[in-house]
């Protein structure tokens, strides 16, 4: 991980950096999202409402689907930060200064751009609020989707562990819509929802909770979970949220990961230009990423 370029950001290889692989281990967003190529900040992503079928008699008229048509918008949010790092640290440490605080970027990233994405409760500013989250979408009232605020948010009546009602009310919230497909549904949930859902029973005492073996995920009503740190509820995008614990029942395909570059990282040396003032160089880490999600008809939440 030790660079020696002052030109250009150096991205992280896919497939093999350690980096990365951290990453997608703790981000349910980077590692389920459909991944959507930005050439510029900014890209218009067809959405639709599906499309109607009908009966066509023998040489009769198709009829016209009068379904809506219309995109959302992704705009890149760059998710930085800078260390210094003293030369002794670099030149004397058995262990690699430089990988370690990478992947310390990564893990914090990942949880960031999840509770970005997932769990932020304030309307996007491009700031503090990246984007528009999974969470404050479903709070908002489309009438062009015929959409009502709040009504694939179920929000759990006790102070303790969700009932079984409730999970039941919120995975039901979105299998009776037409975006639900029961080959690639997911649920995305904090780990806060583990020590709950191991003692939840149906009505006919079975667990509606498995735990996974030999490499199969945990299921949910038969449904895979992707566990994330950062799905709970914050005021603004953080990698340490504190808020209430979310469990989001969503469609992949309708998760929009804008991906405009990185992860990449820059390393400055400490004897080049003003920085060899002092023995420190500079390593700076980000990556540029957009987010929306497809229709609001499509995930529901349970808040724990």
């Amino acid at each position: 991980m030790a660079r020696n370029t002052l030109e250009a950001w150096i991205p992280e290889e896919w497939e093999t950096s350690r980096v990365v692989q951290s990453i997608t281990q703790i981000s349910a967003i980077e590692a389920l999202a459909a991944r959507i190529p930005m050439g510029s900040d900014t890209k218009h992503v067809p959405r639709t409402a599906g499309m109607d079928v009908a009966v066509v008699a023998k040489g009769g008229t198709y009829g016209e689907d009068t379904s809506l048509n219309d995109e959302v918008l992704l705009s890149a949010i760059k998710f930085g930060k800078a260390a210094r790092i003293a030369e002794e640290d670099i030149d004397d440490s058995v262990a690699n200064v430089i990988e370690a605080k990478m992947i310390g970027w990564g893990k914090s990233y990942a949880k960031l751009i999840d509770n970005a994405s997932l769990a932020v409760s304030a309307t996007s500013n491009g700031t503090t609020v990246p984007f528009t989250s999974l969470y404050q979408l479903l709070n908002t009232t489309d009438a062009t989707l015929s959409y009502t605020g709040g009504a694939n948010i179920t929000t759990a009546a006790s102070s303790g562990a969700p009932s079984y009602s409730e999970f039941s009310t919120a995975i039901g919230n979105v299998e009776v819509g037409d975006y639900f497909d029961p080959g690639s549904m997911r649920a995305i949930a904090h780990t806060a929802f583990r020590k709950s859902l191991r003692g939840v029973l149906d009505t006919q005492n079975r667990p509606i909770f498995v735990e996974g073996q030999g490499g199969t995920p945990d299921t949910i009503f038969g449904v895979p979970i992707q566990w994330s740190l950062g799905a709970k509820l914050s005021a603004t995008a953080t990698s340490t949220p504190t808020g209430r614990p979310l469990m989001c029942f969503v469609n992949p395909e309708l998760l929009l990961l804008g991906i405009r570059s990185g992860p990449e990282s820059v390393f400055i040396d400490g004897r080049d230009g003003l920085s060899a003032l002092t023995d420190e160089s500079i390593l700076k880490m980000r990556a540029r990423r957009g987010f929306a999600y497809g229709h609001p008809n499509g995930a529901s939440i349970l808040v724990g």
